[in-house]
């Protein structure tokens, strides 16, 4: 089962045991997932213009199949939807709107139930570590390299906000 069909089966139960924010912050996913798709098949189509059109039909089916996001994408759309409540949960607090704090945050617990297991601090510090040593890197002008070494291994376990502070620590920490 793909994790777009376990958000549906789970929306699926969220209405028939009528639990109202579980349904609507799992609607709200599943439309950023659809948007998400509508932008790649927006982008797959524009990169295919010069393809004749003899068959449109079979052409939008192709299209559709090939705009159909895999699980790292639909994680990335999560972690996505996560960080748009934590950052409004702080707005509202900041705008004395606890009980609508509350609200994004029981959404963003919802939406980290979808998520694989996240990598620990010091996981990433370890694999930051390595990377450091792989690359060379010594100091703050190396750390888009050494980014571009780590995120592809944490794709999908690790926030980049967390591994980019990590990285920085790492840099600017002096000599051992």
């Amino acid at each position: 089962m793909t994790l777009k069909e376990k958000i549906n089966a789970d929306l699926f139960q969220a209405v028939k045991q009528r639990k109202e924010i579980e349904r609507s912050t799992l609607r709200m996913l599943k439309a950023a997932i659809l948007n998400r798709e509508k932008e790649k098949r927006y982008r797959i189509a524009k990169g295919t213009m010069s393809v004749p059109k003899t068959e449109p039909a079979f052409l939008e089916k192709e299209l559709v199949a090939k705009s159909e996001l895999t699980d790292e994408e639909v994680i990335e759309v999560i972690f996505s939807e996560i960080k748009k409540r934590e950052e409004a949960a702080l707005a509202f607090e900041t705008g004395k709107r606890p009980e609508l704090a509350e609200k994004e945050r029981k959404e963003a617990v919802i939406l980290k139930n979808y998520l694989p297991e996240l990598a620990s601090e010091e996981e990433i510090r370890v694999l930051a570590e390595e990377a450091i040593k792989e690359i060379g890197a010594k100091e703050m002008k190396d750390m888009g390299r050494v980014m571009a070494d780590l995120v592809p291994k944490l794709k999908g376990r690790a926030d980049n906000t967390l591994v980019s502070r990590v990285v920085k620590e790492l840099l600017t920490a002096p000599p051992r």
